[in-house]
């Protein structure tokens, strides 16, 4: 994606020039099936943007809706059958993150009960701007979870086992960015990874000893948000989860290109921000 102004969203660079992020989303494999976590733009982004996305997010946020790089397409390439993705987690509804479900309609899509409640009846006019219907119009099967009950996960409290997938996948709720937003951790057996979301943009917001983020990017997070002091509130605990367990877990949130460029180029190696 390539908003406006380098220097104000990703902290360097030009002030005219277009800035970068991306659409960082998590393939799991098991020994049942695939699990994608988050699903990025999907073809029908590509093929129908207006219709899919809107005018307003495509002028505002200037996607690069490449059908090569839908998840679908990188799921091809690395050898598997689409059929193989079971399920979908979703950390929430926002159409950058669910934009590929309707290229796997056969899979079963879990999220938190408040976000799903959140996207089927757009109850508030901000809720209704921010929701594409169109991108589950294919009528997926949902599987749902609340706050009411679930275990502790580093001090993170409902956090869920996910049903009909392995127990080293949990939901982990962080409201504040939308209704329902959630991370999603995964336990790879040698640490975490923990899937944040929206619930930060930069890298830097999870600094322990210094707290920053880009203007513009702070200012976009304000203008979008569902509930500031939830969210302000989960982006202090996932700052203090870095600060506590940085040997246990690696935090990474879906938009920072910076956070993705570490995977990509040494997966083996401590992840965690710096």
């Amino acid at each position: 994606m390539h908003p406006a102004s380098q220097r104000l969203i990703n902290g360097t660079g030009g002030l005219f020039a277009a800035a970068t992020l991306v659409c960082h989303c998590l393939l799991v494999e098991t020994e049942q099936s695939l699990i994608l976590i988050d699903t990025g733009f999907g073809t029908r982004d590509a093929e129908e943007p207006v219709r899919s996305l809107g005018e307003n997010f495509l002028r505002l946020i200037r996607p690069l809706l490449d059908p090569r790089e839908s998840a679908l397409s990188q799921v091809i390439r690395l050898g598997y059958q689409p059929t193989d993705v079971r399920h979908i987690v979703l950390t929430h509804l926002d159409p950058d993150h669910t934009g590929g479900i309707s290229d796997f309609p056969w899979a079963t899509v879990h999220l938190h009960a408040r976000e799903h409640e959140a996207g089927m009846l757009r109850p508030t006019r901000g809720e209704r701007r921010r929701y594409r219907p169109n991108q589950w119009a294919h009528g997926p099967v949902w599987s749902t979870y609340d706050e009411n009950d679930g275990d502790d996960w580093f001090g993170f409290a409902a956090v869920h086992q996910l049903k009909g997938l392995p127990p080293e996948i949990l939901l982990i709720p962080l409201a504040g960015h939308s209704r329902g937003h959630t991370g999603v951790a995964v336990d790879t057996g040698a640490r975490w990874l923990l899937h944040a979301g929206d619930a930060y943009f930069f890298r830097g917001e999870i600094d322990p000893a210094r707290p920053h983020c880009p203007p513009g990017l702070r200012m976009s997070q304000n203008m979008v948000q569902f509930n500031g002091p939830a969210r302000h509130a989960n982006l202090t605990r996932l700052r203090e989860l870095r600060a506590s367990h940085h040997d246990q877990v690696d935090v990474f949130c879906a938009h920072d290109p910076v956070e993705l460029a570490r995977y990509d180029h040494n997966p083996t190696e401590d992840l965690s921000c710096q």
